[in-house]
């Protein structure tokens, strides 16, 4: 993103697997900042781009190792408020005259507790107020000396150095990371920080929807877009945007691929022709998904040829409108971090059917990706912004995949026909007891195994099915929901009672991030 209007701050990235949750507690505070990767940021760089403040980010690497990352040497001449979180902070050490040093025993991984130790800053207020604050610490270094200039003002058994600044020139250091919900207070100390720097704090999801409408009509002038619409919430989201931008210049494409949850295609269809009036194309492709998806068993197979059909679509149906020269997407911050690095450098492949690298060439489409930089949660309330519906805004995530991936093995319609009568069932059991919004996702996924079973005095072999539900704040961690004996066994008998072939249920509390929770 590129703004005119706001301050801005500027994320320089040094690799944490986190940043982006500073950017994510900066927009909380209605402050407009971006990330940038440290190898893109020069001196002209900061300078052409105007901050009003910059935040040093986390890494892995070590400042002791000779060409670790650095920022540019001139940024700490520019007058600019700094924050540096960890690795940052050893950062601002280094280059400032201070020393960092490795060694054992000053080591801290999870939570720890920081003293008080001199006066009260600004950057604290409404910290230490009980005593001793609770942060979490990722960190194998420790800052041995600080630089000129800076006094310490928090430390923690590991840390001397836990709270250091430089009050002068307005150069704030912690060792800690403020920006996990393992730090309770983290984000207090980032109000400060704003608050020091003089942030207006007026970038809202309001303001996102001007500019990035604006951005839209830059970007695709007098051109046809078709949108990737899958009936789920960034899909949706994006294309009212897109609409509100462009109007008849969008057509949607829904494609069926046969693996939807129960009349989610109806639904869809009537939503947005009816309620929305947009350009619908409803390509029934079912039969040419699951034909390909016959036989095959191992999940990354059956991404990859789901992923590979759903680009051989839209190529069909993009040779059918004139002058289509971008494919919208509801690419989202958690589908980009989980499929290739936000800051452009490697990373570990989780969703490899998530086409945020750029579709091929061969398509002849330019991606338009309105919601690329968003977390679930911001994308809900621009959803809001836009008129959406309530109860539709706050639907839970669906993969692209659809069913395949809750459908381990062989994908058959019979299994498909189970899964969806087992999933309707679970979710109306969750409606009813009034848990559907305190559940970030939950579904039912069937297991490739059939069991043993007596039902009345008859004796069954039928499948068995596995209910998961997480919580999740931010899309980036999840925990399964602690439901009740009383819930789950009521569940479990109306799915046994009244789906044919299924006769054993089982709930899954494994914890794991929203990237694997789909189950394959």
């Amino acid at each position: 993103m590129t703004s005119t209007s706001h301050d801005r701050l500027l994320i320089i990235d040094f690799g944490s697997q986190v940043t982006q949750l500073i950017a994510r507690r900066l927009r909380e505070l209605n402050v407009y900042c971006e990330i940038h990767p440290y190898q893109n940021v020069t001196a002209a760089f900061i300078r052409d781009m105007g901050p009003k403040a910059v935040i040093l980010s986390g890494g892995p690497d070590s400042v002791t190792r000779e060409g670790s990352p650095r920022a540019p040497q001139e940024l700490f001449e520019m007058g600019l408020p700094i924050l540096g979180i960890c690795y940052g902070q050893q950062v601002m050490m280094t280059q400032l005259g201070g020393k960092v040093e490795s060694g054992h025993g000053t080591a801290e991984f999870g939570r720890a507790y920081v003293t008080q130790k001199s006066d009260h800053i600004d950057l604290m207020r409404g910290w230490f107020l009980d005593g001793d604050e609770q942060v979490w610490m990722s960190h194998g270094d420790h800052v041995s000396e600080i630089a000129p200039g800076f006094e310490v003002y928090g430390t923690s058994p590991n840390a001397p150095y836990a709270i250091t600044a430089d009050m002068e020139r307005h150069f704030y250091a912690v060792q800690f990371h403020p920006e996990v919900h393992h730090t309770p207070n983290g984000a207090t100390l980032y109000e400060n920080f704003v608050k020091i720097a003089g942030f207006k704090g007026d970038w809202t999801m309001g303001a996102y929807r001007e500019e990035m409408i604006r951005k839209i009509r830059e970007q695709v002038g007098d051109k046809k877009v078709i949108c990737a619409l899958s009936g789920g919430v960034d899909s949706s989201v994006a294309a009212v945007l897109l609409h509100e931008a462009i109007g008849e210049q969008l057509t949607c494409v829904f494609v069926d691929h046969g693996l939807l949850r129960k009349n989610e295609a109806e639904e869809v269809v009537g939503m947005f022709r009816e309620h929305y009036n947009l350009p619908l194309i409803h390509a029934d492709e079912s039969d040419l998904f699951l034909g390909e998806l016959d036989g095959q068993s191992d999940p990354e197979t059956k991404r990859k040829i789901i992923g590979k059909l759903f680009i051989d679509v839209f190529q069909k149906y993009a040779d059918t409108i004139e002058n289509a020269e971008f494919l919208a997407q509801g690419t989202l911050y958690p589908d980009v971090i989980e499929s290739v690095s936000f800051s452009g450098g490697p990373s570990v492949t989780i969703k490899s059917h998530h086409n945020v690298g750029g579709l091929p060439e061969k398509m002849g489409l330019k991606l338009v990706e309105p919601l690329r930089e968003l977390f679930k949660d911001e994308v809900r309330a621009l959803g809001h912004e836009l008129g959406l519906p309530a109860s539709f805004i706050g639907r839970h995530p669906f993969p692209g995949p659809g069913l395949a991936i809750r459908c381990p093995g062989e994908i058959t319609r019979e299994k498909l026909e189970i899964l969806r009568e087992a999933d309707a069932i679970y979710i109306d059991q969750i409606r009813k007891h009034g848990l559907y919004d305190d559940i970030w996702q939950a579904f039912v996924a069937i297991l490739p195994v059939r069991t043993v079973g007596v039902m009345g005095d008859g004796r069954t072999y039928d499948y068995a099915c596995a209910l998961r539900a997480v919580t999740s704040v931010d899309g980036m961690t999840a925990d399964y929901f602690p439901f009740s004996h009383d819930f789950l066994g009521e569940t479990a008998t109306r799915i046994i009672n009244e789906v044919k072939g299924i006769n054993r249920c089982t709930y899954d509390i494994t914890s794991k991030p929203p990237g694997t929770i789909e189950w394959e």
